[in-house]
């Protein structure tokens, strides 16, 4: 019997190592980097979106932001007294937990603080997102909405009908309920609705100054408005990384 072509060994000695080399070149990037730019912030993120952060990146030309591993990040800081690359750095290295990133620039503290404070964006609410409102669809006409997708309509959950070419519910149909979690559908629902509940938002959380060193707990001066804005507990990311932007 002759040897199947698909029984064939395959070796992996030549395999290209793409993720250590991809997390050496973003080490190499945030160190250089710190030798061009005189702060360094961390920030967390809420509602994350791949392509709001670019358009960040595309705002802030003349700063940069890495948003990626934490462990990765921490190296190229320096996670101890002994290897960090500048003094008080490895403070800074400590502070990254869960769903953050580095910003580096020399803007002023201050306006740093003070754009960042002020920065919303809305954006649709996926599964896992508290309801901020309730959304109650009444009974009647959706006419906003093509008759082909009916089909999909009733598959969310929506109890509708096709009269005449135009889509109709059957009865009033409550979407979701202020402070309950978003069932996939939900989000589904929402999003053909054109409401977009979340908000993709940065919170400075700490900074590190060149010559200066580590500050904590920043604050915008009390002279400054508030931010009374509440927080989702939904925190998502993508599945796909993000690497630093190129400059």
């Amino acid at each position: 019997m002759p040897k199947s072509k698909r029984d064939k060994k395959v070796s992996l000695t030549k395999t290209n190592k793409k993720g250590l080399l991809l997390k050496q070149k973003i080490i190499e990037e945030i160190r250089n980097s710190l030798s061009k730019y005189e702060h360094v912030f961390l920030f967390t993120v809420d509602n994350m979106r791949n392509t709001k952060l670019k358009d960040l990146r595309s705002e802030w030309k003349d700063s940069r932001f890495f948003f990626g591993k934490n462990k990765v990040m921490a190296v190229a800081l320096g996670r101890t007294k002994s290897d960090e690359v500048e003094d008080q750095l490895n403070l800074l290295s400590k502070k990254l937990k869960g769903q953050c990133g580095l910003l580096m620039t020399n803007r002023d503290v201050v306006d740093v603080l003070q754009w960042f404070k002020e920065y919303r964006a809305a954006e649709y609410a996926r599964a896992g997102f508290v309801a901020t409102e309730d959304v109650i669809l009444p009974q009647g006409p959706l006419e906003d909405f093509s008759h082909t997708i009916e089909p999909h309509l009733r598959r969310l959950g929506l109890p509708t009908s096709l009269e005449r070419g135009v889509i109709h519910l059957i009865k009033e149909y409550q979407v979701c309920k202020k402070g309950a979690i978003l069932t996939p559908e939900q989000a589904s629902i929402l999003k053909l609705l054109g409401n977009q509940m979340a908000k993709f938002k940065l919170a400075i959380k700490c900074h590190w100054t060149k010559g200066k060193g580590f500050h904590k707990d920043l604050d915008v001066p009390s002279d400054q408005e508030s931010d009374n804005e509440s927080k989702n507990d939904e925190n998502v990311l993508d599945d796909e990384e993000m690497e630093e932007d190129e400059t």
